[in-house]
């Protein structure tokens, strides 16, 4: 009965003068930490691997993906406006999560089953359904757990125990994020399933599986839950009183002194002005989503990147998907660094002593990470093979042969060489304006018998890569590709003498069988491949380094296997991103979590939530611009792409500068001693730290 007390009036025994009563740590929370869990796997498991699945599997092009993947992002950081107000003016937050929650747990099954190849169903269109009511699902859930969490303890008597459930529960996240992102790029890649080389449909369906038992975890909890009835949404109420406002103004002939102030009669002077106060910090949000546009292209930008570049370190091979995990583990050494040493050893030079000089840091900082990305580019591009282009073509000729050819192409190529056993030309750059017959001879200089003299004829076109190779039968022609694959991974293409083997390259349980000259293979892990002849070893072995696109001649009769690199392998290295990672890593120390630090502190007590909600729209807002970028399609290189952002982050900082330059601090105090951690505060700390699984000491009550 006194634990009944306290929990209906926690002020009583203060007002009393008398001891408080020490509440047991609520058990519920343990559910919802447990559903974290589950969730934060779901969510950064799919995004890890999402570019790659679309590039790989539903074959999009590198902008498109982009554009793809971070309309994803955006509609993630946009509902949470929506799963707010259901939340607190229609179901509550128990009701929101749970309803929302089948709703992402059906999008992670449909994504699921989309990536399923025999099921026959249309993969793209079901895979952007899918991605949609995953976005609905966790952008309606977002402001909703933590604050859920916070609903279980009693203020300001379980301060302590609450800071405690919030290591608990970011730890979770910390758990969930690092977990994921290093577990589904294996599944993906490591284990093969429906007859390919790769397996998305694990790597979508373990994530998949763990939100659905999030989903019973959490309902198993809801007899210990402590349910808050629905009581308004604060920027339900906002809303309401800039439309009277604007109304007020438009139909009024009386002048105010601020537009707000035609609707002080029906909504009162304390909000009007708590309005007022918001709409100075709102005009500091308008550069914010430019940042945001540089930092979320780690899951696009930069994973593109790293498929162009060469992971392996010796004993393991780093895949491109797996570098995600870097940020959230320099997040977690790089808070306490900044908090302890860099902040304090500034502020002794007079330097970044407020949170606005620190956002400006980490904006240009932001910059700098992206001119190097440009500079790496730029070497990534540099390996780039040669294509052929409008009004040139390519031609190589392959000789699996015994015999030595002389070979003469006619007009209006007017080629003679020579081609020797076992040997290849090639000649880029080819004058070629129109699609036509060139006729080729094939003249044997061997003195060996059986070789005979051919005089074909083949189809040629300008801007395409012509291969030719020389088999028992005769020449014969095959449409050639000389660019990287788009996963990375090697190509293979078998120009086997007597065109009726099956040649067989095999790893541990990886094997790649060629049988067509026609077709060009990807070999789904790089390394050292032991060479098969119609099932039996012929003892000859082949490495395959990634990104490189290679041609093996075969000759069964002669037992001669001749590998040639026609595509040379990524040379530069992908730890050379780690720079980069470091850089973008403190300008999230300095510009985000700050920001966050800054709207909290700025804002009114009763626009806390409706300002940390603005600072969500600001990442939707940054997404939308990388979208609207990346749909225009300015540059076809990359590097180019990132000197693009790099240079509206310079330019958007020094708008932001000066907009800081002229912003004066207020000092809000709070009413209520434990507002610092209510429940008006927690949905936007849950977001942040939800987003890249960190702890900030900034929000944890002591």
């Amino acid at each position: 009965m006194n634990e009944e007390r306290i929990q209906e009036n926690p002020n009583e025994d203060l007002d009393n003068e008398q001891p408080i009563k020490k509440l047991p740590y609520p058990k519920s929370v343990f559910f919802i930490v447990s559903n974290e869990f589950c969730e934060r796997f779901n969510y950064y498991g799919m995004r890890t691997v999402l570019v790659i699945y679309l590039t790989n599997i539903l074959l999009y092009s590198d902008a498109d993906a982009k554009v793809i993947y971070h309309s994803f992002n955006m509609f993630c950081y946009f509902f949470p406006i929506f799963g707010a107000i259901v939340s607190d003016s229609f179901l509550g937050k128990f009701n929101t999560i749970f309803y929302v929650s089948m709703v992402y747990a059906c999008g992670s099954v449909l994504l699921t089953l989309a990536s399923i190849d025999p099921l026959g169903i249309p993969q793209k269109e079901f895979s952007i359904i899918a991605l949609l009511l995953m976005a609905i699902g966790s952008g309606g859930i977002k402001p909703c757990v933590s604050a859920f969490g916070g609903d279980q303890f009693v203020l300001p008597q379980q301060d302590l125990q609450l800071a405690a459930f919030f290591s608990l529960f970011y730890f979770s996240i910390n758990a969930g994020s690092l977990i994921s992102t290093f577990v589904t790029p294996l599944l993906r890649n490591d284990v093969q399933c429906f007859h390919n080389d790769s397996c998305f449909p694990l790597a979508f369906a373990v994530p998949g599986v763990l939100m659905i038992i999030s989903i019973v975890v959490f309902a198993f909890g809801k007899p210990l839950y402590k349910i808050k009835k629905p009581q308004g949404n604060v920027v339900v109420q906002v809303a309401k009183c800039v439309a009277c406002a604007i109304g007020g103004k438009v139909k009024s002939k009386e002048k105010r002194a601020h537009w707000l102030d035609y609707a002080e009669g029906k909504f009162g002077s304390q909000l009007i002005d708590d309005i007022k106060a918001t709409l100075h910090v709102l005009v500091l949000y308008l550069p914010l989503p430019i940042f945001w546009a540089l930092y979320d292209q780690q899951g696009s930008g930069w994973t593109l990147q790293a498929v162009r570049m060469n992971g392996d370190i010796g004993f393991y091979t780093i895949l491109p998907d797996q570098m995600q995990v870097v940020n959230p583990l320099l997040i977690l050494s790089f808070i306490p660094l900044f908090t302890y040493w860099v902040y304090p050893l500034l502020a002794k030079v007079n330097l970044l002593k407020t949170s606005l000089q620190r956002m400006v840091c980490g904006g240009f900082l932001a910059a700098v990470a992206f001119a190097v990305s440009a500079v790496v580019s730029m070497s990534i591009e540099n390996g780039d093979p040669v294509l052929p282009t409008s009004g040139n073509m390519q031609l190589r000729l392959y000789n699996p042969s015994h015999c030595a050819y002389k070979m003469m192409a006619l007009e209006p190529l007017n080629l003679t060489f020579d081609i020797g056993s076992y040997d290849y030309k090639e000649f880029k750059g080819i004058d070629f304006d129109e699609a036509r017959d060139v006729k080729f001879d094939f003249v044997a200089t061997s003195e060996i018998a059986g070789c005979p003299s051919f005089h074909p004829s083949f189809h040629l076109k300008p801007a395409e890569a012509h291969g030719i190779v020389i088999l028992k039968n005769g020449p014969a022609y095959y449409k050639d590709n000389v660019t990287k694959s788009e996963t990375g991974y090697p190509f293979v293409r078998t120009l086997d003498f007597t065109s009726n083997n099956v040649i067989t390259y095999k790893k541990g349980s990886r094997s790649v069988s060629s049988r067509d000259y026609n077709i060009q293979y990807e070999v789904s892990a790089p390394g050292k491949y032991s060479i098969e002849l119609n099932g039996a070893s012929t003892g000859e072995s082949v490495e395959f380094k990634l990104g490189g696109t290679y041609v093996m001649m075969v000759n069964s009769e002669t037992k001669k296997f001749v590998s040639t690199v026609l595509t040379e392998p990524n040379s530069v290295h992908i730890l050379w991103l780690l720079p980069q990672y470091f850089i973008i890593t403190a300008a999230e120390i300095m510009f985000s979590i700050t920001g966050l630090e800054f709207s909290y502190s700025q804002a009114p007590v009763t626009m806390k939530s409706l300002l940390q909600a603005c600072f969500l729209l600001t990442t939707a807002f940054g997404n939308l611009i990388i979208v609207i970028i990346e749909s225009a399609k300015i540059f076809d290189k990359q590097s180019n792409d990132f000197f693009l952002y790099t240079g509206l982050m310079v330019v958007d900082m020094l708008i932001f500068t000066f907009l800081a330059s002229r912003y004066k601090y207020v000092r809000n105090e709070d009413s209520n001693v434990s507002e610092g951690v209510s429940e008006e505060t927690l949905p936007e700390i849950e977001e942040k730290l939800g987003r890249n699984g960190i702890d900030n000491p900034t929000f944890v009550k002591n």
